[in-house]
């Protein structure tokens, strides 16, 4: 029998509560031992849901073996745990849970996370470091770049390329492109809730509404 692999969730918010939740089932299986959380200052001992907060000062002295996943929303902030893990020399469990329905012909990047209730179907790419939350389905033919985040309920399309750092909010739909003209999500899009992306989006900017309309250039 393969021993379990010691993973730590980088992150104690409500995500990371959610992550925890998602590794408990594969726990159950064998597959993990949950450390517990890490925090870049865990303020003291103490626990969340069971599970031992602990400093990143701790945590890369005393546990040079154990996985990490990076269960932080913002896309900016989870490049920079990544990279200081990286750094550390630390490497990156990819996370799927029991429930997804997701096909062989689906890549899925170090550090990637699909939770409960999500459907992958043929010819996708998940960047490393991707989260689909909660009950997303992804079409055919999509690519997800490095850190993008799919929040609960959103579905993707067909023929669709999401880029680097992309935000996209709760209950979001991206209508399909085609084989020849794929629609295209920029880097470092944010998707507002509830919008509907109908046409390819410039990178950095905000887009809102049914269908979405630029709202603001963020940087």
């Amino acid at each position: 029998m393969t021993k379990p692999k010691k993973v730590a969730i980088y992150g104690a918010g409500g995500f990371a509560r959610e992550v925890a939740w998602l590794l408990s089932t594969l726990e159950r299986d064998g597959h993990f031992d949950v450390l517990g959380y890490v925090e870049d200052d865990a303020g003291g001992a103490r626990e969340v849901n069971g599970k031992p907060v602990l400093s990143w000062e701790r945590f890369s002295r005393g546990h040079r073996d154990s996985l990490v996943t990076v269960a932080v929303g913002s896309p900016r902030a989870r490049a920079r745990l990544v990279a200081k893990c990286a750094t550390a020399g630390f490497s990156f469990a990819t996370l799927v849970h029991h429930s997804v329905e997701i096909s062989d012909f689906v890549d899925l990047g170090a550090g990637a996370i699909v939770c409960c209730g999500s459907i992958l179907t043929v010819n996708i790419n998940v960047g490393a470091h991707v989260h689909i939350n909660l009950d997303c389905t992804v079409g055919h033919d999509v690519s997800i770049g490095e850190f993008s985040t799919l929040a609960p309920g959103v579905h993707v399309s067909g023929n669709v390329e999401i880029g680097k750092s992309v935000y996209v909010g709760t209950g979001a739909n991206i209508i399909n492109g085609t084989a020849e003209n794929p629609l295209v999500i920029g880097d470092g899009t944010v998707v507002g809730a509830g919008a509907c992306i109908t046409r390819s989006t410039e990178p950095n900017c905000l887009y809102v509404g049914v269908p979405a309309e630029l709202k603001k250039r963020l940087v």
